[in-house]
């Protein structure tokens, strides 16, 4: 009972964000200079009629109040409405664009998971070391660069020089999209898989000290076993924490890797809405993002109900 209770007050805390978010993204857009009417024109003549026929359609001639109330008694009844610069179906567009973007995030995730968090425990219990100094160096490296630069050198050196990845595209099928966007997924994972090899290390070099690891490595047990159920275990909840936080990183992180790969995800898709002023696009497409930074960290918290037995007795009872 106290997890269906614990559970709903965090969903209902994510509703009330989302709102939050898309009454802010909604304000900002409609105070910024340029208007719906011109984007929606277009080519075509400018004519009171014409003026007045958009208005109409778009709830443009009503307050901005109204015109939210709109737009979310829609999103409500699932509803997207359609884009102000293209005429599409919102829906058709983020099925179109999702995927790409989804694929990117789990893959530079992949990376950052799969090279940070062995090289932090290492770091950890080499503390002091060529390796840990080696290590340190290399993230503090990582996490300084901006990835729209990352990507720029990769894309110099291994799409053009020395030609070993593609340039642009996202390949069909999977081993195929996965060569394509490597390099996207890289540039995106850097940052990321700093912050986690740090704080693996600080998490590591805390517990390989304590007396229940020295224990294990007096008692000669494998160091297989020593790092894996003893040192790995134990320093795994601010891991976690941390990581809850990074992955909201790769949705958002995307939107200028996606810029310089050419990527057609949902970041290009939201730089292109804002600068013709798609009010219908951006406000879904902050909150998507701001579902899936939300989501990341519930998962967080749902790890360390599992992880920690202390946090799992304070909510449980």
């Amino acid at each position: 009972m106290r997890l269906a209770l614990w559970l709903g007050g965090r969903l209902a805390g994510i509703a009330l964000t989302l709102l939050i978010v898309s009454i802010l993204v909604f304000g900002i857009l409609y105070v910024t200079p340029g208007s719906a009417e011109q984007v929606l024109l277009g080519t075509r003549p400018s004519s009171p009629e014409t003026l007045a026929a958009i208005r109409e359609r778009y709830h443009l001639d009503e307050s901005v109040g109204s015109q939210y109330v709109h737009w979310l008694s829609s999103a409500v009844r699932l509803d997207l409405g359609e884009s102000v610069r293209s005429g599409q179906d919102i829906s058709t567009m983020l099925s179109e664009r999702m995927p790409v973007t989804l694929f990117l995030a789990a893959y530079a995730a992949l990376i950052a998971g799969v090279v940070g968090i062995p090289a932090g425990l290492v770091a950890g219990i080499r503390s002091g070391t060529l390796t840990d100094r080696a290590i340190t160096v290399a993230t503090t490296i990582c996490v300084s660069a901006p990835s729209f630069v990352v990507g720029f050198l990769l894309l110099y050196a291994f799409g053009v020089a020395l030609d070993w990845f593609p340039n642009y595209g996202t390949g069909g099928g999977l081993v195929d999209r996965a060569w394509h966007l490597t390099l996207p997924a890289v540039a995106l994972a850097l940052a990321p898989m700093a912050i986690l090899a740090r704080q693996t290390r600080a998490s590591a070099l805390k517990v390989y000290h304590q007396d229940f690891t020295t224990f294990a490595r007096a008692r000669g047990l494998p160091r297989r076993v020593v790092l894996g159920r003893y040192a790995l275990r134990n320093s795994s909840l601010p891991v976690v924490t941390t990581a809850g936080l990074v992955v909201g990183y790769f949705l958002t992180g995307t939107v200028l890797v996606e810029q310089v790969f050419a990527v057609p995800g949902i970041g290009t898709l939201m730089i292109e809405s804002v600068s013709t002023k798609d009010v219908l696009v951006v406000q879904m497409l902050a909150l998507v993002i701001a579902l899936f930074m939300l989501s990341a960290n519930l998962l967080a918290d749902l790890g360390h109900l599992a992880l920690d037995p202390r946090v799992r007795k304070g909510v449980l009872g």
